[in-house]
């Protein structure tokens, strides 16, 4: 068996410890960007930082709440409207072929911080799906963080 090391995965793995902060809680707070690209009202879009495929984002609100029935017209309007602004912008930098857009509620459905709901936006192409993950037990991210940032900040400048 070939052994890829992936050493940045560990802060993944040591963030489901028991009593760990919620990342939407907190990041929003920092001075720092944190891969937040834009702050809305209620709401605000981030980079999944452990992505399925390059430009893989998230919506989160500030409000810590585990359902969307938690959450009130306002702040389910403005997710949407993040959400269509999201694929916009990835439309203009990746050109994908297509999206997946979900919510994973609850720790049984794959939610990794259950008690704080967020919408995925992965963008998708022809052919991403490859032989590496089912054979390798390896997923390809085909771009680093800090450029997928840098290509996305610039269509969220205010």
């Amino acid at each position: 068996m070939k052994i890829l090391w992936a050493p940045w995965r560990i802060k993944y793995i040591e963030g489901f410890k028991k009593g760990h902060e919620c990342i939407f809680c907190i990041k929003p707070e920092r001075k720092k960007e944190n891969f937040i690209l834009k702050k809305g009202k209620y709401s605000f879009v981030i980079m999944n930082t452990f992505p399925y495929n390059p430009g893989h984002l998230m919506v989160a609100p500030y409000k810590h709440v585990p359902e969307l029935g938690d959450l009130n017209k306002e702040e389910i309007y403005e997710i949407m409207e993040l959400i269509k602004e999201a694929i916009k912008v990835l439309k203009k930098v990746y050109s994908p072929h297509g999206f997946n857009i979900g919510v994973n509620i609850g720790k049984i459905a794959g939610a990794g911080f259950e008690g704080h709901i967020h919408f995925h936006i992965v963008p998708r192409w022809e052919g991403d799906t490859n032989f590496m993950p089912v054979l390798g037990n390896t997923k390809i991210i085909s771009e680093e963080l800090k450029r997928s940032y840098r290509r996305l900040k610039k269509y969220y400048v205010k």
